[in-house]
């Protein structure tokens, strides 16, 4: 069998799955320059109420992907669809009205502004909802109402992560895009930001996590890709391929960082 005939196998079993998905890519190809794609034909999906873990080497392709999904990055060729309506290359702020959340990984917070403040500028489309908003995001992370009038700026690195996460959540997304999460954070705060994400998702909202603490994300994740060279080298759950001898040779062994 020729490596491609194997690639569309894996591809169609891939896709047998996705007839559902709230979001969903397909064979997606963009890049940053004129003639040089990052993604090459990628897939990729989320089901309702999944979190799903993106993992790889650096530059494989995983920030791109998501910013490809939120409209940060141009798609080439391919489709990206939110159940059923083509969203390809749509702007954010368009995506944000349509239930797409996304926090990046770095400047996800005004600094200067408090963190009701920060609360407010995610719900400036929808304002009229700031309490019942609120109400819902300081339950998930009670610290945001407590200290709602401090600044964001004078809060640390993983506390100024809750923050972008809870306004990412207040136009009330069906799905949130994180980029690399626990970048930078201290080990407590790094499992501040696992446990966080998973009541965010138990809470009703589709997760997509792109995630270097490999192992980490797959612990929590329902489903996992690994992305390599643009491409999905492999998917399955994430029990399935924090156990599978390739994925552990080939990528944790270098990603794990517990």
């Amino acid at each position: 069998m020729s490596a491609r005939a194997a690639e569309t196998l894996d591809r169609s079993a891939h896709l047998a799955g996705s007839g559902n998905a709230l979001l969903r890519a397909d064979e997606l190809v963009a890049g940053y320059l004129p003639g040089v794609n990052i993604l090459n034909e990628c897939d990729f999906y989320v089901g309702d109420g999944e979190l799903v873990g993106i993992i790889g080497p650096n530059g494989a392709g995983k920030s791109t992907l998501l910013k490809s999904l939120f409209g940060l990055v141009n798609v080439r060729t391919g489709t990206v669809t939110l159940r059923g309506e083509n969203i390809t290359n749509l702007k954010a702020n368009k995506l944000v009205k349509l239930g797409v959340g996304f926090v990046p990984q770095t400047n996800n917070v005004f600094p200067s502004l408090t963190i009701q403040e920060n609360m407010e500028m995610g719900l400036f489309q929808n304002p009229k909802v700031f309490k019942e908003r609120f109400d819902f995001v300081t339950d998930l992370f009670p610290t945001l109402g407590t200290r709602r009038h401090q600044r964001a700026g004078s809060m640390s690195g993983g506390e100024r992560q809750m923050v972008a996460m809870g306004r990412a959540l207040m136009m009330n997304p069906s799905v949130l895009l994180l980029d690399e999460p626990s970048a930078g954070l201290s080990p407590a705060m790094q499992d501040e930001v696992f446990v966080r994400t998973r009541e965010i998702n138990k809470a009703g909202v589709s997760v997509i996590m792109v995630e270097q603490n490999a192992a980490r994300c797959l612990q929590i994740c329902d489903r996992g890709y690994v992305l390599d060279q643009g491409r999905n080298a492999y998917t399955g759950t994430g029990k399935e391929l924090g156990r599978d001898p390739k994925v552990i040779e080939l990528y944790l062994g270098t990603l794990s960082k517990v």
